[in-house]
């Protein structure tokens, strides 16, 4: 505020008001992938690389390992941001599987743990994620804990499962809900061998689910979209819409997602591994991840700020704002947000501390549909009137 004399008139800005919070972009894949025979120059060893065209990267990517295999099937469903991260495929399947887990090497992270550095060296956060063809189960408990650190959500496989029980038995290495299990995997045509070959499923849940992200929102689970690009299923998975007791029912029932063909080919299954069962639908995960990262990351405006009542009325009405916006939308069946006098009390206050509340309810994926078909002989009643009405 200017306090030197004047004599005249003076305009002095004072910017505040609401400021309505930007929702994070969803739809950003991230991938560990190998390929000893890729350009080096656009997919360096260890280093999360942005591809904003998945074609571009796919001229790039060679013909070895899981790379060429994984763009393709991402660029099948859609051309979403994708996040590489290539690592050495070794002589042994210990070696590699280390190269994927990977650590740290002169201060610089490596295998899916450069993950962590993407947002740092590309302004994007990985939300998505998977390796597919190489996410056995000391790669998928490792991922699991990528996708925690970067609020995303990790795709893997039943790895090895030869049968729907094997694959039930794999789901219950884990318990948290930002994880989902697919069993088996899909079918397609190698034009290279001329041939029918095994196609990663998780390589194409998370194309699918980018693109459900841009075309639909991340309130919209994975199951029950047509799955661009396969021909077939590499395993027999017995499934019929209106018996639950199927190859499919019991997969599902298991919290395994499994695949099935109806009107094309599709995933058939929408459950988390979260043992607590509150975010139990992959949605109800991605709806917590999302509306965390936007409240904070949209709010970094305020931090610093004078701590007055102004500033508390345009941050709630910001919140309560794009809460309602997410509503209109149908992305949130409801939201609201508020200031609890018993936990910011003059003490936490003298401290620069405020604490707003906010709650919400995601929106449940209809999974259990009961039609309730009765015969009735009441519309036989008045039959002969209506004949010679």
């Amino acid at each position: 505020m200017a306090t030197d004399y004047h004599h005249g008139a003076r305009t002095i800005e004072i910017n505040e008001g609401s400021r309505l919070p930007t929702t994070v972009s969803s739809a950003v894949i991230g991938v560990v992938c190998t390929a000893n025979d890729a350009d080096p120059a656009v997919f360096p060893l260890n280093t999360p690389v942005l591809l904003t065209d998945i074609y571009s990267g796919l001229a790039k990517a060679g013909s070895s390992g899981t790379l060429a295999a994984t763009l393709d099937a991402i660029a099948d469903q859609a051309n979403p941001l994708t996040i590489v991260v290539r690592v050495e495929d070794a002589a042994s399947e210990a070696e590699t599987t280390s190269n994927i887990i990977g650590g740290m090497i002169d201060g610089r992270y490596t295998g899916m743990k450069a993950l962590l550095t993407a947002q740092a060296r590309l302004q994007l956060r990985p939300r998505i994620l998977a390796v597919p063809g190489r996410d056995n189960l000391a790669v998928a408990t490792e991922l699991v804990g990528i996708a925690q650190k970067l609020r995303a959500f990790a795709y893997v496989s039943a790895w090895g499962c030869e049968t729907k029980e094997a694959a039930a038995a794999y789901r219950e290495n884990f318990g948290q809900r930002e994880i989902m299990v697919i069993w088996p995997d899909f079918v397609n045509w190698d034009t290279a061998q001329n041939a029918s070959q095994t196609a990663l499923a998780t390589a194409y849940a998370i194309g699918l689910r980018a693109k459900i992200d841009e075309e639909q929102g991340w309130h919209k689970v994975l199951s029950n979209e047509s799955v661009n690009g396969v021909s077939g299923i590499s395993r027999d998975v017995f499934w019929d819409l209106q018996d639950p007791a199927t190859d499919a029912g019991y997969l599902n029932a298991h919290e395994v997602t499994t695949l099935v063909q109806h009107g094309g080919f599709r995933f058939w299954g929408s459950r988390t591994c979260d043992e607590n069962k509150l975010f139990l639908f992959e949605n109800y995960t991605r709806t917590a991840q999302i509306l965390a990262d936007t409240m904070a990351e949209s709010h970094s405006w305020a931090v610093d700020k004078p701590l007055h009542k102004n500033l508390i009325r345009d941050i709630l009405a910001g919140i309560n704002a794009k809460g309602r916006d997410w509503v209109a939308q149908g992305f949130l069946l409801g939201f609201n947000a508020w200031i609890d006098e018993s936990v910011n009390t003059k003490d936490t206050l003298k401290t620069a501390k405020l604490r707003i509340d906010y709650d919400y309810t995601p929106v449940p994926p209809l999974e259990d549909l009961t039609l309730r078909q009765r015969i009735t002989d009441s519309y036989l009643i008045d039959f002969a009137a209506r004949v010679t009405a």
